[in-house]
């Protein structure tokens, strides 16, 4: 939280632990504050470069999201985010800027956080394109606070179709601007299972794993959209433009790797009398297997594994965790340590079971946690619900001096960078 004045400090700690990698994001708006400007904002190059300068200093090497739930406002409210055609040109322009002007400093990028919630209803709309309610002003601080009802499709499918190419085109400017620059895509990971073995409830979970997952997965690694797209589109009642030139611009434009986020696993039925699990942004029914945090997400090492199994079977491609971690209330003792054995106990068990996935043949190229650092959560808007190594003294109210702490996970998980994985005790 705060790292605009605290990224020396934040940094400092992530090289204490030995990070060899920092996952961040570049703020548009710091760039090009309305986002059609023609002449970036220096101030904000300047600070987006001492970051990297800092990072160095560590010998840790940044992973760059270029847009992490984040528009320029001027952009959402004057052309309808990304429904917006215009902004592909716009975000290659802010592209191109950052590949230019940070060229040996920063070799890895992504494109879209999360890019598929663009897939999965309001949420996707607000946090994933920019698309604000028409007639009235929106102030959205949670993803459960976001009211359904004027959720629509057709906007959600053509703003995702237009950042699909907009990543597409990223990823080739990239190239050309420099042959060392690596860019991934990043997909909100939901491995789901059938809730029974019905073969009902076989065929929906793959249908989830399909929308979810593979939809946006197949056009940014394979370069076309998937067998099922019609389909999905004609389910949906949507009609995607994609002209010549955009198929063109997909075909061309693949990622280099594939990274996601992994946090639970979902079930799925088609039965509509199982109740939905409560407080979980993945929709579907609570696995009775599992445990479960007190926001009501599966605990699920192995599910981690699956997804990793299943998303290098189809793909082939070298892939890496870059969203891993347990939300939690943590509790400050009085002599001022943090006793948090429940992300650890997590992290452990996760790690293990990515120790599998390697050892089954999957490429996993690189991990890192969320969060390093403690920041409000975006599923909730809470700072109680903590996922970071390090303390920020600040509570739901916005009180606190924002000082940092580190907690018991942050020696765990520095002995495990030593290690390089092999002690997890």
């Amino acid at each position: 939280m705060d790292f605009y004045h605290h990224y020396k400090e934040d940094i400092a700690l992530y090289g204490e632990m030995g990070f060899k990698c920092f996952r961040m994001s570049i703020n548009w708006t710091r760039i090009y504050p309305h986002g059609d400007e023609k002449e970036p904002n220096r101030a904000g190059l300047a600070f987006y470069r001492s970051v990297f300068e800092e990072c160095r200093k560590y010998g840790i090497e940044p992973l760059v999201t270029l847009s992490h739930y984040e528009l320029p406002y001027y952009l959402a409210k004057k052309c309808g985010g990304w429904t917006n055609r215009k902004l592909i040109d716009l975000f290659l322009h802010y592209c191109e800027t950052v590949f230019t002007e940070y060229k040996g400093l920063v070799r890895y990028w992504l494109t879209f956080n999360e890019i598929n919630t663009l897939v999965m209803g309001t949420f996707g709309n607000i946090m994933g394109g920019g698309i604000l309610p028409q007639g009235k002003d929106v102030e959205v601080g949670t993803a459960a606070s976001v009211d359904e009802s004027w959720d629509d499709p057709q906007k959600r499918y053509t703003a995702l179709h237009h950042q699909l190419v907009a990543s597409a085109k990223a990823v080739r400017l990239a190239h050309s601007i420099d042959e060392n620059n690596m860019i991934g895509c990043m997909i909100l990971g939901r491995a789901a299972y059938p809730y029974t073995c019905n073969p009902e409830d076989v065929l929906k979970a793959q249908q989830v794993m399909r929308k979810a997952n593979y939809y946006c997965g197949d056009v940014q690694v394979r370069g076309v959209y998937p067998s099922f797209a019609k389909k999905l589109w004609k389910e949906e009642g949507v009609l995607v433009d994609v002209t010549v030139e955009d198929a063109e611009a997909l075909k061309n434009g693949t990622v280099d790797f594939f990274t996601f986020s992994y946090y639970s696993s979902t079930t799925a039925t088609d039965d509509p009398n199982v109740p939905i699990a409560s407080g979980n942004m993945m929709r579907g029914p609570a696995n009775p297997y599992l445990k479960h945090s007190a926001w009501g997400w599966s605990i699920d090492p192995k599910g981690l594994r699956y997804y990793l199994n299943e998303i290098y079977d189809r793909y082939q491609l070298p892939l890496m965790i870059v969203e891993n971690g347990l939300g939690a209330e943590d509790i400050v003792d009085p002599d001022g340590s943090i006793h948090d054995p429940y992300r650890i106990n997590y992290l452990r068990e996760h790690i293990r079971e990515m120790e599998g996935a390697v050892e089954d043949g999957v490429d996993l190229m690189g991990y890192t946690v969320w969060g390093c650092t403690d920041l409000v959560s975006a599923s909730t808007g809470e700072m109680d619900k903590r996922y970071g190594l390090v303390y920020v003294n600040k509570d739901n109210a916005g009180n606190g001096d924002l000082k940092r702490s580190r907690k018991e996970s942050f020696f765990w998980y520095k002995k495990v960078i030593a290690s390089n994985g092999a002690d997890l005790d």
